[in-house]
């Protein structure tokens, strides 16, 4: 097995969580639902792509969950696509007004 697709411990995975926490509410839903639902499913490949993500503005951040942009040039990487696709599915209901 890869070291990138080994599963993240509890550990790795709450200090995930706590670093992708936004000031933007709206970012806050998006990554809130997708601990919640891949959480336990989460592997270092899917770590790097979110941490990626969590370097960007909020407002960027939010531009590309809700598909208003695709990533490109340096965010324009596998694992990165990987994590919007799945944050993407989980788009909660909440959020189908912005934009």
């Amino acid at each position: 097995m890869h070291m990138e697709n080994t599963l993240l411990d509890e550990r790795e995975r709450n200090l995930l969580q706590w670093r992708s926490r936004r000031g933007l509410v709206e970012n806050d839903i998006f990554i809130g639902q997708f601990f919640a639902t891949y959480g336990d499913q989460l592997t270092r490949r899917h770590a790097a792509g979110l941490s990626a993500l969590m370097d960007l503005a909020d407002n960027d951040l939010l531009d590309l969950f809700l598909a208003r942009k695709e990533p490109e040039g340096a965010l324009d990487k596998e694992e990165i696509k990987e994590v919007l696709e799945l944050v993407r599915k989980r788009q909660p209901g909440s959020l189908s007004h912005v934009g």
